[in-house]
């Protein structure tokens, strides 16, 4: 059997791209959120956290009509002959959105957790607020951001239906380890299907292992 490795290519590359992007997006949003005491808080965590519970194909519907190209961004994309949908691009942009809600919750109750009186000291002694996030709260709450990074991590490796919507099955393009495993079985592929089971579930071990480590 001559196996294709283009997905395990394709799924490393969309998931070194947009884990980058989760961990450093939902870190900075769970601190603004932290640190945010106006009105509608709750409503902001509410619409962050709504991907965590829709379906994924629902998230890659809305991507989907959204960035189309008859919609406005999609307009001004095509401007500019650049296309989003149908390209690893917009698998990115799926896994972003999909795995962001556990990033930015994970960094959320990492930051819940650090005393306040430390920050607001270091306020007191003249630091800014970058000086006060850098050096003192990311530090303080770096153990559970790492553990929000590694379920963002899995999730990313791991997600099928708002890519499939949005960046589609597109074999040496978009096609990603589960959509590999998904076509094989339905080709009747079964060694295929088990090679990448096996690789999912070596990488699931691997991150797993890595959780308890970060566990105080």
């Amino acid at each position: 059997m001559s196996l294709n490795f283009a997905p395990l290519w394709i799924s490393l590359k969309v998931t070194v791209v947009s884990a980058s992007i989760t961990f450093g997006l939902g870190t900075a949003i769970a601190y603004w959120i932290y640190r945010y005491k106006g009105r509608g808080k709750s409503v902001i965590e509410g619409i962050l956290l709504m991907p965590l519970v829709l379906p994924p194909t629902v998230v890659g519907f809305l991507l989907l009509i959204l960035l189309g190209k008859s919609s406005l961004i999609g307009q001004i994309f095509a401007l500019w002959d650049f296309r989003l949908v149908f390209t690893w691009y917009a698998a990115v942009l799926a896994a972003v959105v999909i795995a962001l809600p556990l990033m930015f919750r994970s960094a959320l109750g990492a930051f819940e957790q650090i005393d306040s009186l430390l920050l607001d000291a270091a306020r007191v002694e003249g630091a800014s607020e970058l000086e006060v996030f850098w050096y003192i709260a990311l530090p303080l709450a770096m153990r559970g951001i790492l553990a929000g990074l590694v379920l963002s991590l899995m999730r990313i490796l791991g997600e099928f239906g708002a890519t499939l919507v949005v960046a589609g099955n597109i074999p040496d393009q978009t096609q990603t380890i589960p959509m590999a495993i998904y076509f094989a079985v339905e080709a009747g592929a079964t060694a295929e299907s088990w090679l990448w089971v096996m690789v999912i579930l070596i990488v699931a071990l691997g991150a797993i292992f890595s959780l308890n480590l970060l566990r105080p």
